[in-house]
């Protein structure tokens, strides 16, 4: 394999574009020869026709330059994550898995998500997240995560890999070696794991190892630090050698593919120093860089490894070495199934999969007063209250989703009203939403992730001062639910996916039990406020 082809099999380009490849992605791709591709949502993303269109763009042009298939990668994980929106099935995501504790909901979601990258033209899909999120102030894991039990994540983590892979599409463990109990974001900075190595046996790795059982295709790092293993200045686990070839390699016996979190993440030093990081990362054990879609930045990249081979910081034997397990991946790849047609992308049997899901992990954490289920007199209303949905954090694409409680709980209960709030509301609009409750019979009241937001919290003590009975629903991290041990009800939803409310309707109406369980501990009302 020459030097340049060996330098763009480490490559993973972003570039924006939906409908064609512009000439500067043509340009990328002649210039980098990459071993494939990210697709990001506002980037590349509208219908499922148009996502297949683009994908079938970009490998007739890797062909028409002699390279092999792309990789064609997105972060499609279900529930807070979603690089496909419009059209494909809304999956509730990995903590409703959690509470639904079924190993076989977990294969099958994975299925539908592998069915319907396929269709797309996407074969590798950035999922799941096998972290333990064990830290309840963890600000980028939370419902992404199948819960804080590292069993239950290790088996649910599988189940769902080997669904996704049944597919044909590689699936991704993530974030190696566990991105659960940190509290701090690694798309803002450094984040830090700082636990001894028997700890991160115990909780961190257990997902990993059985994910690499599961024959996990990739893994990819992640941008935290590790002092049990680094020391006092760990770099970040992408630049770690320890972490990567000791850990993830040796002792683990993991053999595919390592691919970086996203390089443009401010754990990573960024500017001029990014093309060094680059290197850093490929000598430490990164098979794939994950690069944006700025011109500069993917320049920097190449040009650094470039350099570093002639300089003999980076062997083109390794080189060669990494660049052989992305072509077997691709060669693996080639060796699975046809790609499936558009027509399975959001298509009932998928809808129902979606639907079992959000019904069998809707968790009631107390019914103290009986209000449940729900039985208005004709004449009675309902007041529903709901924080307008958005991103909380760079991996999240809540802003997309437009609340539908009120439209499903309409079918049985007519006279209910859905007004949507500020996350964090201002004092002024508690007084004026207090003032507006008071013409309900019933208040049922969401909130999403109150317990770290003082104002939302603020909000909800004021309706239920009201003295209207309150049903309480955490739409998100259900450590919501210890905040308000007043409220009549308490139920936990994971999302607030139209699955998932369609689903909590009929557990209010009556029409199905609530049956799921925590997939983590409630905290303690004085830890929580």
């Amino acid at each position: 394999m020459e030097l340049q082809e060996a330098i763009g099999q480490r490559l993973l380009l972003a570039f924006e574009g939906k409908y064609a490849l512009s000439e500067a992605a043509h340009a990328a791709l002649r210039a980098y020869r990459p071993a494939g591709v990210t697709l990001f949502r506002h980037l590349n993303i509208e219908t499922p026709e148009q996502v297949r269109h683009l994908t079938t763009c970009l490998q007739q042009a890797a062909a028409a330059l002699g390279l092999p298939p792309l990789l064609i990668a997105a972060d499609q994980e279900g529930g807070q994550l979603m690089a496909m929106g419009e059209g494909v099935t809304l999956l509730p995501g990995n903590m409703a898995l959690g509470a639904t504790r079924s190993p076989d909901l977990a294969f099958r979601a994975g299925q539908v998500l592998g069915r319907e990258l396929s269709a797309l033209g996407i074969n590798v899909n950035y999922a799941p997240s096998v972290d333990v999120n064990i830290n309840p102030r963890n600000p980028v894991i939370g419902i992404r995560s199948f819960g804080e039990d590292p069993l239950l994540v290790a088996q649910l983590g599988a189940a769902f890999i080997q669904g996704i892979q049944s597919q044909g599409v590689a699936a991704t463990a993530k974030h190696f070696p566990g991105h659960g109990d940190t509290a701090a974001d690694s798309h803002h900075g450094l984040a830090s794991v700082p636990h001894r190595l028997e700890r991160l046996q115990a909780v961190e790795l257990p997902p990993f190892r059985a994910a690499i059982a599961a024959g996990v295709q990739l893994v990819m790092s992640a941008h935290l630090a590790l002092p049990a293993l680094d020391g006092e200045n760990a770099p970040p686990a992408t630049l770690s050698p320890n972490i990567l070839q000791n850990l993830l390699r040796r002792e683990l016996g993991f053999e595919g593919v390592i691919v970086s979190d996203a390089m443009n993440m401010r754990a990573i030093r960024q500017g001029k120093w990014l093309g060094e990081d680059a290197v850093r990362a490929a000598q430490a054990g990164i098979d794939l860089l994950l690069l944006s879609d700025d011109p500069a930045d993917q320049q920097r990249v190449h040009v650094a490894l470039l350099r570093a081979v002639q300089e003999k910081r980076l062997s083109l034997t390794g080189l060669r070495a990494s660049a052989g397990r992305v072509l077997a991946l691709k060669t693996w790849l080639a060796g699975q199934k046809n790609q499936q047609p558009l027509e399975v992308v959001g298509c009932a049997e998928h809808r129902r999969v979606a639907e079992e899901i959000a019904e069998r992990s809707i968790t009631l954490v107390h019914n103290q007063a009986n209000l449940l289920p729900l039985r208005p007199l004709p004449n009675e209303r309902i007041g529903i209250f709901l924080p307008r949905p958005l991103n909380l954090t760079p991996a999240d694409t809540s802003a997309s989703v437009a609340p539908s409680l009120a439209r499903f709980l309409r079918q049985s209960s007519p006279n209910v009203e859905e007004i949507l709030f500020p996350f964090a509301p201002a004092e002024t609009e508690i007084v004026a939403l207090r003032k507006k409750a008071r013409q309900y019979d019933y208040l049922i009241i969401g909130t999403l992730n109150a317990f770290q937001e003082a104002s939302q919290q603020a909000l909800v003590h004021a309706l239920l001062q009201t003295g209207i009975p309150v049903i309480l629903v955490a739409l998100r991290l259900p450590y919501d639910a210890s905040l308000f041990p007043t409220a009549a009800a308490v139920l936990c939803t994971y999302s607030l996916l139209e699955p998932s409310l369609q689903a909590l309707a009929k557990v209010l109406c009556g029409q199905i039990q609530p049956t799921g369980q925590l997939p983590v501990s409630l905290l303690p009302a004085t830890e929580s406020e």
